[in-house]
């Protein structure tokens, strides 16, 4: 039997199609696994990072792509982002939203304790950053487009490795039902968000206690695997495609059934010991 045409395999249908990808840090960051995904499958990408000093550190990482700077605290950045897009006058298919920042510098603190200033900071970047963006984008977006950001599995459990952030992803999962009611007065723009289980990342890494509730999670898995990052960047490159297309102000989640297991036998026989 002969090998189907390479046409064939071309399930994603986003071959020659724009898109943005915003929140790249390093080769491990749910962004940028997305990205490869989008360019294997023949797409133009067009990275945004939040700082001159981060578009130097990805230069090798990125060499031979755009890559342009936006600082989402600054809405000055944020409309010139538009504008340059705009000069362009390439449509655009779709936006990966993969931003997000907590202040940890006092390590994590009762919920109660949070400070303002750190709890208002984080909304700014890590929420409302992706309603701003969307707007200055508008009239960029091709009418179909699919706008996919990154949550979290779980906003309900009071997981104390996240310090205020789970309250924080529930306001931005909550914001894609409101930005799907108002772009649909002109347009059929999506907007989903992949919910991930817990992640061996950089910016994981970073946040006190995690690694211990990585691990933890990797026990509780069914398959007793730890959810990938790939995994969760397939399931963002569906989402962006037109092969979604009947999906929108949805969370996926993507925790490899950790969620469904918590109360395994030999984890609790554990604890009890």
């Amino acid at each position: 039997m002969t090998d189907p045409s390479p046409a064939a395999f071309d399930f994603l249908a986003v071959r020659g199609k724009r898109f943005l990808v915003m929140g790249v840090a390093n080769k491990k960051s749910v962004a940028y696994r997305i990205a490869l995904l989008l360019e294997q499958a023949g797409a133009e990408v067009v990275y945004s990072v939040r700082s001159e000093a981060r578009r130097e550190s990805l230069a090798k990482l990125l060499k031979d792509r755009r890559v342009l700077v936006c600082d989402v605290e600054d809405q000055g950045q944020i409309d010139a982002l538009g504008a340059e897009l705009a000069a362009d006058d390439v449509p655009l298919a779709g936006l990966v939203h993969a931003i997000a920042f907590a202040d940890y510098r006092d390590g994590i603190r009762p919920f109660h304790e949070t400070r303002r200033e750190a709890f208002l900071q984080a909304v700014d970047i890590s929420c409302f950053s992706l309603t701003a963006v969307c707007n200055a984008l508008k009239d960029q977006f091709a009418a179909d487009a699919s706008v996919v950001t990154i949550g979290i599995s779980t906003t309900r459990m009071a997981s104390e490795s996240y310090g205020y952030m789970a309250p924080i992803k529930a306001a931005l999962e909550s914001s894609l039902a409101f930005l799907t009611k108002s772009f649909s007065r002109f347009s059929e723009v999506r907007f989903n968000a992949v919910s991930a289980g817990l992640l061996k990342t950089s910016a994981s890494a970073g946040i006190p206690g995690y690694v211990d509730s990585y691990l933890y999670a990797e026990q509780v898995i069914p398959r007793g695997r730890a959810l990938t990052t790939d995994e969760v960047a397939s399931t963002a490159a569906f989402l962006l495609s037109p092969r979604s297309s009947g999906i929108t102000a949805q969370r996926i989640v993507v925790d490899a059934g950790m969620s469904t297991n918590y109360f395994d036998a030999e984890v609790v026989k554990k604890v009890m010991e």
